[in-house]
This record gives structure tokens, C-alpha cells and sequence, in this order.
């Protein structure tokens, strides 16, 4: 069947109250920023429905872009027709026939929130069931998990007649709670870190330290495309690269190799903090899950912590691996983080790690540098660019075969 709309139900946004208008605003915003290029679509967000009128645009496709939003519940391919009842029996049976195969069951499920349509919903489910019943041979009804469920919604702005419920993304939509500023590692578990934030609404810009030579270009290109991968969960991802390597020599040359790490994560944060205040950023987010490796114990975290007094949000700290492993596969980052291009902090591990670095000493090997000096030539440096969804190296590599054929 073509559907004429698709309609999207908000769940965890209904619990907002005063703010409601706030946050289906920007949900609102950031489906038809998803959807740009069906030009023909029309996007409305109601108080307590989000309507998707397709114009003719495909419904597949249109359905494939909403999975994975933030802020939609579930939503529905809909038939949308007038207030009349004939009409509504004739799209009733229509759908049923294009789903029934020989030995279905199908069940009718109306709801009417316009109290004044002459009937009610127990009149709906038995007029539209004795209709399906006399124009389908064989059919059953079955009231519990049937095969076939037509959920039918009568409102003031017309009827409303769906076979299936797509469960979406849930959370909060993103850029409703802020924005913050992402440590994205060429690992596992930044990314999940990312996914998990923006699923509470908040905004990422992606800060990635990169120490050529010792790193390579497809280490850099790597967390681009992780990047690429969170960017179908947001939009656009701002991607800021930052220019590492004379920090981390200074820190090789300058700090006992044992508290090597703890500095180079002070500076990594030193830097971060910036970079957050500059794009007006309201926290830090990172891939810390508590005692995974020496920089992640409590007592490094106080040391490292120590350079700033602004929030940080671990979403992953209490998971183990294996969750984490898990939600990265779930979101498409896995098979790209498990690729064989080190990041800077992986070249640059020492041996033997302090897991309880003392704070008073972590500040006075730090000290050894000169810390403004070496941070203000790499923000000097940064290089930004806007990563969209898609925008991997393999993409890149294919549109450019593509261009010379």
C-alpha cells in the first residue's frame, strides 16, 4: 500500500510539561534536517503527534531516516483519509488484504480521541472487524498478539489507519540539553561514550589528538569515520583535530615515564577545556569506564581531573567491556575501532603506568613544561571540519573511482 503519512509518537517527551514545546521544537528541527532532501515532505510537530505528509516521497526511505533520531518512541506508515466512515472501511479491508496470507489472524484497534465521531471505539473494532470478516474468506480473529494488527485513530483532523509500529531511537532530542565536547580516541568505547550522550539530548563536537608521525593518516581518517558513524544519530558532527606531537615529546623528555600518562591526560584535558569554552560547550564527555586500564582508577581521575572544575560525563564508567563491545557493534563502531591504526595514547603508553598517581607530584612533573607555551601553538593549530553522515573513507575513495569512470 502507499501511505500518504507517517506519523511519529514522542514518548519520553510527553513527561515534559511546561518544556514540552522546547523539546518537539527541536525534534521537530532535527527530522526535517535528517529528511532535507525529500523536498516534497512536509514535517508538523504537534503537542502530542509529529505528522510526516509524504507528497509522493518513499515511504521505505523516509522510514529508514527516522530509526535512528532521538526523541521519537516509535512511529507508523499511516493512511491518512477523511472523516468517513465508508472510506474508512474501504482502506480497512484493503490493508488487511495486501498483509493476509492463507491461516493469519488480524485483530482491530481503535482509538478516538475526537469524543464527538458518532461512534465509539467498540463500534470501530466491531464495524471494521464484520467488514474484514465478509470480504476475506478464512480470516480469524484473534485479540491476543494476532498476526495482523489494524490500529485505526480517529481525530479531530481526520482518520488515521496503520498495520505497523516501528520502535525508534527513544532518549531526548539532540540539542535539547546542551552541548558538549567529546575525547574521541580511536577506540571502543568513545564512540559508545558519544552515542549515549547525544541520546540524552545533548549536542557533540568531536576533539581528536593526533601526533604525526608517530600516528598515522589512517589513524586520523579512523576517528573520522567514527565520527561519520555518530553523525546518523545527530546531523552534522563538528570534528576538531588537534596537533599533539610536540606535547607528547616534551612529556616523554620531561616526566618520569611512570606518570607520563596522567600528564599527557592533564594536558589532553587542559585542551579540551579550552576548546570547550570557545565553542561554548557546557561539558567535557569522555570514554572512561572505571579501572579498565591504569588511567581510568579513581586515583588517576583525581589527578587528572584536577586541571578543571567543569563537568565531565562518563556515560560508560560502570560498564564492562563486553557491554561496551556490545552497544559499539549495536551502532555501527565496532569493526571500525578494532582497525589497526594506533592513536596517540596507545603509542605513547608507558611500560609500567602509574594506577595511583599522587596529585601533589602529578602537578609537579606537569609543571616541568612549559604548559602555556605548548598549549596555546596547538590551538594555534587546530584544524576543524564538519563530518556528515557517510563521510567515510571508503565513501570518499568510491566517489573519486566513481568520477573518473
Amino acid at each position: 500500500m502507499q501511505y500518504n503519512e507517517i506519523l511519529v509518537r514522542y514518548g519520553e517527551l510527553s513527561t515534559k510539561r511546561k518544556n514540552k514545546k522546547k523539546f518537539i521544537n527541536k525534534l521537530t528541527q532535527n527530522v526535517k534536517f535528517a529528511l532535507s532532501d525529500f523536498e516534497q515532505l512536509e514535517v508538523t510537530g504537534d503537542r502530542d503527534r509529529m505528522h510526516l505528509k509524504l507528497n509522493g516521497a518513499d515511504s521505505t526511505s523516509v522510514l529508514e531516516r527516522l530509526k535512528p533520531i532521538f526523541g521519537i518512541q516509535n512511529f507508523s506508515p499511516v493512511m491518512r483519509i477523511e472523516r468517513d466512515i465508508e472510506e474508512m472501511k474501504k482502506v480497512t479491508v484493503k490493508m488487511v488484504q495486501e498483509l493476509y496470507t492463507e491461516g493469519k489472524s488480524f485483530k482491530i484497534t481503535a482509538r478516538r480521541s475526537d469524543h464527538e465521531f458518532s461512534l465509539d471505539t467498540d463500534q470501530i473494532n466491531h464495524l471494521l472487524g464484520s467488514e474484514v470478516l465478509k470480504n476475506i474468506e478464512d480470516i480469524t480473529v484473534k485479540m491476543k498478539n494476532p498476526d495482523i494488527n489494524i490500529r485505526v485513530e480517529i481525530r479531530n483532523e481526520g482518520i488515521f489507519l496503520s498495520s505497523q509500529t516501528i520502535l525508534g531511537a527513544g532518549g531526548l532530542p539532540v540539542g535539547s540539553s546542551g552541548k558538549g565536547i567529546l575525547m574521541l580516541s580511536g577506540g571502543i568505547d568513545s564512540p559508545v561514550a558519544g552515542y549515549l550522550t547525544m541520546k540524552r539530548g545533548v549536542e557533540i563536537e568531536a576533539v581528536h589528538f593526533h601526533s604525526p608521525p608517530y600516528t598515522s593518516s589512517r589513524s586520523l581518517q579512523k576517528a573520522k569515520d567514527l565520527a561519520s558513524k555518530m553523525a546518523a544519530f545527530a546531523g552534522n558532527i563538528v570534528f576538531i583535530e588537534v596537533p599533539f606531537t610536540e606535547i607528547q615529546e616534551e612529556i616523554k623528555r620531561c616526566v618520569p615515564e611512570g606518570y607520563s600518562m596522567t600528564v599527557t591526560r592533564r594536558m589532553m584535558l587542559r585542551i579540551t577545556e579550552l576548546i570547550r569554552e570557545k565553542q561554548n560547550g557546557l561539558a567535557i564527555i569522555n570514554g572512561e569506564s572505571l579501572g579498565q586500564v591504569a588511567s581510568q582508577t579513581l586515583h588517576s581521575m583525581i589527578a587528572i581531573n584536577d586541571v578543571t572544575v567543569i563537568p565531565i560525563i562518563r556515560p560508560v564508567v560502570s560498564m564492562d567491556k563486553n557491554e561496551i563491545i556490545d552497544l559499539a557493534q549495536k551502532i555501527g563502531t565496532f569493526d571500525l575501532s578494532i582497525q589497526p591504526f594506533e592513536d596517540c595514547c596507545t603509542i605513547f603508553a608507558p611500560t609500567t603506568p602509574k594506577t595511583r598517581p599522587d596529585l601533589e607530584k602529578s602537578r609537579r612533573y606537569e609543571a616541568r613544561l612549559n604548559i602555556e607555551e605548548l598549549i596555546q601553538r596547538a590551538m594555534d593549530n587546530l584544524v576543524y571540519s564538519e563530518i556528515k553522515v557517510g563521510d567515510t573513507l571508503e565513501k570518499q575513495q568510491a566517489d573519486k573511482y566513481s568520477s573518473l569512470l
